[in-house]
């Protein structure tokens, strides 16, 4: 067990290993209710979304979820984070476990008349299953979920409780997430992990899940991306919609849009077995052209996997570079993200 954002949470149940490969060719299973859920409804929460979040609310379908951004007036992101509209004006919202106090706070100084925003992380907790097999295990009813679109969710039962299930994850694999009343999470927990326990199922911890989306190049909050950067340098640009209107840093963005990145997000592979780690120093014949932001071992491809952050126009995919470790010098090639590319139904935005 391991602190995350506050959190007690298993770095692993068995080994990283076994969780990452299982993941990889059949599913893993994931507590991830230390994330932050909040209910925004009322006449109004539509476009208080809109005015606050990067990505465009109003292409938001009821049943559809989406990716987006919250950012400062001066474009550094404060969070990413994932909204799932229910209705017209009834929005779930699920924020990082580290920024959640910080987003509640910055969301409800802004709070117009007739829009509530209730912090509900205590009393719905949050499991996912992924993997390739992810479909044929997940024991819903009500629900055909061969049938849900990716980002789409709807309303089915799993051993009788009510759940809200969701086609999205964060691990590049196909996969679900489910919503459910925390008093009922365990009798959940058990019935998914025991359809799936013949076909190979495994409970994963924290060490899967970072090697895992890291591996599909999803961003990690407070790691590749944090208040100093914006969309733009983070590899998100794609999120941020400014012809939707006003919105809070919508100037600032627009900027730097203009401008173009400062910095450029990249894969890295190693070739000699070495494990870069973040905030390693990056050069290229000798010049220093960036950083590490995430980096770990790669149980399923079995070398050393990182993302970096490069000056821009300084390194692209197919250029050898080296990695400080530990004072050592580690061989890498720069690789276009995602480093894998796994099950999920369609281009997977990044997500934590």
């Amino acid at each position: 067990m391991v602190d995350f954002g506050g959190w007690d949470l298993p770095q692993q149940y068995s080994s990283i290993r076994d969780e990452h490969l299982a993941v990889r060719n059949v599913a893993g299973l994931f507590d991830l209710s230390h994330m932050g859920r909040l209910d925004v409804i009322g006449n109004g929460a539509a476009d208080y979304l809109q005015g606050l979040l990067t990505n465009d609310v109003d292409q938001v379908a009821p049943g559809r979820a989406q990716y987006t951004l919250l950012c400062r007036e001066d474009g550094g992101i404060l969070d990413d984070l994932v909204i799932y509209r229910r209705a017209a004006e009834d929005f779930l919202v699920v924020v990082n476990a580290s920024n959640r106090l910080k987003d509640v706070a910055w969301m409800r100084e802004r709070l117009p008349a007739g829009v509530t925003l209730d912090d509900r992380t205590h009393d719905v907790s949050l499991i996912a299953l992924q993997g390739p097999r992810a479909e044929s295990l997940l024991p819903a009813g009500g629900v055909d979920v061969a049938a849900l679109p990716y980002f789409g969710f709807e309303q089915g039962e799993i051993d009788g409780v009510q759940t809200l299930i969701s086609r999205t994850g964060y691990t590049g694999e196909d996969g679900f997430e489910l919503f459910v009343p925390s008093e009922h999470a365990v009798e959940v927990w058990r019935a998914v992990l025991e359809a799936g326990r013949e076909a190979g199922l495994l409970p994963a911890g924290l060490g899967a899940r970072d090697a895992c989306r890291l591996e599909a190049g999803l961003r990690l909050y407070g790691n590749d991306m944090d208040e100093t950067s914006n969309p733009f340098d983070a590899g998100l640009g794609w999120t941020v919609k400014l012809g939707k209107g006003q919105f809070v840093g919508a100037e600032a963005l627009a900027q730097a849009k203009a401008a173009g990145p400062r910095r450029r997000m990249v894969g890295l592979k190693t070739s000699d077995r070495s494990i870069p780690r973040h905030d390693s120093a990056v050069q290229r014949d000798g010049e220093a052209i960036g950083r590490v932001t995430s980096g770990t071992w790669s149980f399923f491809l079995n070398q050393g996997v990182a993302m970096a952050s490069l000056e821009a126009g300084k390194g692209g995919p197919g250029d050898s570079v080296e990695v400080d470790v530990r004072g050592r010098p580690g061989k890498a090639e720069v690789v276009a993200l995602p480093i894998y590319r796994g099950s999920v139904k369609s281009p997977a935005p990044s997500k934590n």
